[in-house]
């Protein structure tokens, strides 16, 4: 059984969101589905997707979990965005928890060091 994943954000100002993912994220929108949307594909078939709800924006909570936990931070300071707290659960799973400029939580989640 195939899955696809579609995760959405609901953002008050298109722009502003845009220029904050695409800055996440490290590239550009895999596809702009219309004028109030933008999407990236985080891998095949997983999307994360911006849409213009400004009655909603500020209470999407998403965590990707990565195998590169450290370099996809480091990566991700080098284009100027530093996690708004950090995470180490008792297990030792991390999580950098990133705001975007409505307060949607992005999680980036790894392995235990």
């Amino acid at each position: 059984m195939a899955i696809d994943l579609f995760a959405g954000v609901p953002v008050s100002d298109y722009g502003a969101a845009a220029a904050w993912y695409e800055q996440l994220l490290g590239t550009p929108p895999a596809f702009l589905p219309n004028d109030v949307e933008a999407v990236w594909e985080l891998a095949e078939n997983r999307y994360v997707f911006i849409e213009v709800r400004p009655e909603h924006a500020g209470h999407a909570m998403h965590t990707v979990f990565v195998d590169d936990f450290d370099a996809r931070l480091a990566q991700i300071a080098e284009r100027g965005l530093r996690p708004a707290e950090r995470e180490t659960y008792d297990n030792g799973v991390r999580k950098a928890i990133f705001r975007d400029p409505d307060g949607n939580e992005i999680g980036i989640g790894g392995a235990p060091d």
